[in-house]
């Protein structure tokens, strides 16, 4: 008996938002490359910016996926015109759409939360959203408990470095400049949802 097919793509666990990793490859992207011809690209040229770009093949694979979610002038603002937390708050939009377990994560309880003043975002919340999703997903059910405890770790690990989860573990909103927000909406305004404070 075959196993269910899962609706949702867990590989974020591979590694935290990986800022650096993702300008260096936004700088390098070609849409439509697959990712084994840039890997072989970017060894030929040696690329100083992905140091470890041999061992880490299955961490920047995701990273070079992360990135192919952005539209062309979403990259090009990314890597040309923002500012660091601006950086950080593409990437976090890039991991969102990749991942449809953290995109709705973000809309069903980080936006939610946030708008009816309830901060807090311990480990409880993320263990209640994963056994909610299980429910309509069989594999996420089959997830043994330190696997789960990984991908919370992980999750949380890259909202802290994205700047939506203080230290305290409170949620932080995110304010969109201008121009970030513009940018956003061209493409799909639902996606501000992923930004506490800045969708419906």
């Amino acid at each position: 008996m075959m196993s269910p097919v899962s609706k949702y793509r867990m590989s974020f666990s591979v590694g935290g938002l990986m800022l650096n990793e993702s300008l260096a490859i936004a700088q390098a992207y070609r849409p439509g490359e697959t990712w084994a011809d840039a890997r072989e690209r970017l060894l030929a040229q040696s690329a100083s910016s992905l140091p470890k770009l041999a061992s880490q093949t299955r961490a920047l694979r995701e990273v070079y996926d992360r990135i192919g979610q952005l539209s062309d002038a979403e990259r090009e603002f990314m890597t040309t015109q923002a500012d660091r937390g601006e950086q950080q708050g593409m990437t976090w939009l890039a991991i969102c759409r990749t991942y449809r377990f953290v995109y709705e994560f973000a809309v069903e309880v980080m936006n939610d939360r946030f708008q009816s003043w309830r901060l807090d975002l311990g480990h409880e919340v993320f263990d209640r959203f994963l056994a909610d999703k299980s429910e309509c997903d069989p594999s996420l059910a089959d997830l043994s408990e330190s696997t789960a405890a990984k991908l919370r770790q992980v999750l949380y690990r890259i909202l802290r470095e994205a700047g939506l989860r203080s230290v305290e573990g409170k949620i932080q909103p995110i304010w969109l400049s201008g121009r970030m927000k513009r940018l956003i909406e061209e493409r799909n305004p639902a996606d501000l949802g992923i930004f506490p404070g800045n969708g419906g």
